[in-house]
């Protein structure tokens, strides 16, 4: 694939294709891929965490430690570890490849000399995030008021 191929890829990923093309591109140019085989484990869940995948090719499972969400199965244009391109933090689950597959590691250093370069991309992903943090509560609410509403037992 060529520097523009990985832009056009990168674009599919609803959490990046809005910072723009250049800031792309700068995430293209500065990425690495990493080819996997049946069976390999990409991350393990409570491992600290220093960059994003975008998964390119093939799937993974991605399993928390309590397993109560079951496996999650994902493929070509899931960001993993979305949280860890802006944030020191830990795995929450396991990805695990399913298949021969591909992924586009994106670290966190790189992203956010993007972000300085670039800050109509970070005040783009900022409001990304604000307005998925206010969906979040807004969800949260409805299912509180909903439970609250519930007949009480006799």
């Amino acid at each position: 694939m060529g520097i523009e191929d990985d832009i056009r890829f990168i674009e599919r990923v609803p959490t990046l294709r809005m910072l723009g093309n250049t800031a792309l591109r700068i995430l293209a140019i500065g990425a690495e891929s990493r080819s996997m085989a049946a069976g390999d484990v990409l991350f393990t869940a409570g491992e600290p965490s220093d960059c994003g995948y975008i998964v390119q090719d093939g799937s993974f499972d991605v399993v928390a430690p309590s397993r109560s969400l079951g496996t999650l199965v994902v493929g070509p244009g899931t960001l993993l570890g979305e949280l860890a391109l802006i944030a020191e933090t830990r795995r929450p689950a396991t990805a695990t490849a399913r298949e021969p597959s591909t992924v586009m590691r994106i670290s966190r250093s790189l992203f956010l000399k993007m972000l300085e370069g670039y800050p109509e991309a970070a005040y783009i992903l900022r409001e990304q995030i604000v307005g998925r943090a206010q969906q979040a509560l807004t969800e949260m609410a409805d299912v509180r008021a909903a439970l609250d509403t519930r007949p009480g037992p006799e």
